[in-house]
């Protein structure tokens, strides 16, 4: 039997966590590296102790060196100790990307195993002290902390970060620009930290409160030109601010490394459904607005001013919230089904349909931040209850199917 060579070439293989069987991932990475609207998506987890699931301060080089091999590159340090990042290859199928996702969770578990470890998807973890966290040792992240200080401390934080290449990479901005007023919902989507140092918070999604302390994050500002923005970046440069664009940390911004525009606002997902599913509608949704670029209508400052109030309404209730719009108060299932018909289209064209009309079941049934507070609530110890819902949600198990339970509307700080 004769294979096709090109095939076989474009192939990436790696081997288990245990040795014992090879994994096909991602196939013709240069072909799929050009494609329009391609995507790939970044996750970062929490590295907990096994038994106690209480976050791991302090992370050994080994576990590391052990989990990029396990997965072919792809896992590395974070600015803190007990953080991991993942990043899947470039992918133009959304059922190869979610594959991909569920072997890097699944290896990093198994990997973390071994060091007494457990990985934990969330926006926060729900017991860890910022006061404890010790700093990846590392000239860039050191060079941070002595710029930002306590603010930079204090980033014990995880997120979500979704690339979409787009057709004309020189339309990022514009791309950029119109997509602002859909922010607020991919971060109530998302939402995945309802506590923060022992504490419920009342906000469904309290990481982009804390993060929000540094510079240069929040909505993007509204450059609709290169020029523009490089005359932005390069004012920051030459006066010694930053050094370089990969310092600017909006909720969204053009790549400095990839051809891309990264979605950066959204809570790391606990569910691994949850984020393909956001994942898509930004992807369809990115796709929408550029074929619409000519004649869509423009974002004005108005425009981005209520998108930062449905930011906070977003962090505030996530799926549960009443979007601001010029014609009164929209509830999010009604913002989200409109906005799914709108880009229906898209998600056919990309074959991702299914995965977007997910996002309807979040909004139904609740964000991460719902489950956990309804494990907390059901509880004698609510906390524990709701580290162990995410460490075991992370890695497909889940101890109670708490979309069967009311929404937890309320957490009391």
């Amino acid at each position: 039997m004769e294979f096709n060579r090109a095939i076989l070439d474009g192939l990436k293989l790696s081997l288990s966590g245990d040795n014992r069987h090879v994994v096909i991932r991602s196939g013709r990475p240069r072909a799929v590296s050009t494609a329009e609207f391609s995507f790939g998506i970044e996750e970062e987890y929490f590295l907990s102790d096994a038994t106690t699931l209480e976050a791991r301060h302090t992370t050994p080089d080994d576990f590391f060196q052990a989990v990029n091999w396990s997965t072919g590159g792809q896992a590395t340090r974070e600015m803190l100790q007990a953080q991991l990042e993942v990043a899947t290859n470039v992918h133009v199928d959304v059922r190869d990307a979610c594959q991909e996702l569920k072997f890097l969770r699944q290896e990093a578990s198994k990997v973390a195993a071994q060091f007494g470890l457990a990985i934990m998807a969330s926006g926060t973890h729900p017991t860890a002290f910022w006061r404890d966290s010790k700093l990846t040792p590392k000239a860039r992240y050191e060079d941070m902390i002595d710029d930002l200080r306590v603010v930079g401390r204090r980033n014990m934080l995880c997120g979500m970060h979704v690339h979409v290449q787009l057709p004309d990479p020189e339309k990022r901005l514009a791309v950029m620009c119109a997509m602002v007023p859909y922010l607020p919902l991919f971060i109530a989507l998302a939402a995945s930290s309802p506590f923060w140092n022992g504490r419920a918070t009342g906000l469904k999604g309290y990481r982009l409160a804390a993060y929000d302390e540094l510079p240069r994050t929040g909505l993007p500002e509204l450059f609709r030109t290169k020029d523009d923005y490089r005359a932005y970046v390069q004012a920051l440069t030459q006066s010694g601010v930053m050094p370089d664009e990969s310092y600017i940390w909006w909720a969204m911004r053009p790549s400095m490394r990839h051809p891309t525009l990264e979605l950066r606002a959204p809570d790391c997902c606990t569910k691994l459904d949850d984020a393909i599913a956001i994942a898509s509608l930004y992807r369809a949704l990115a796709r929408y607005l550029f074929r619409r670029l000519v004649d869509g209508e423009e974002v004005t400052i108005l425009d981005r001013a209520i998108a930062v109030e449905n930011k906070w309404r977003a962090q505030r209730y996530g799926v549960e919230c009443s979007f601001v719009t010029k014609s009164g108060p929209v509830p999010l299932p009604d913002f989200l089904s409109e906005l799914i018909g709108r880009v229906a289209t898209d998600a056919e064209h990309l074959q991702c349909g299914r995965e977007v009309e997910h996002c309807r079941t979040i909004a139904r049934s609740g964000s991460s931040a719902d489950h956990q507070l309804r494990a907390a609530e059901l509880s004698a110890e609510p906390l524990a209850a709701a580290k162990s819902y995410i460490a075991e949600t992370t890695i497909g198990l889940a101890p109670l199917d708490y979309s069967k339970v009311g929404i937890a509307s309320r957490a009391q700080g």
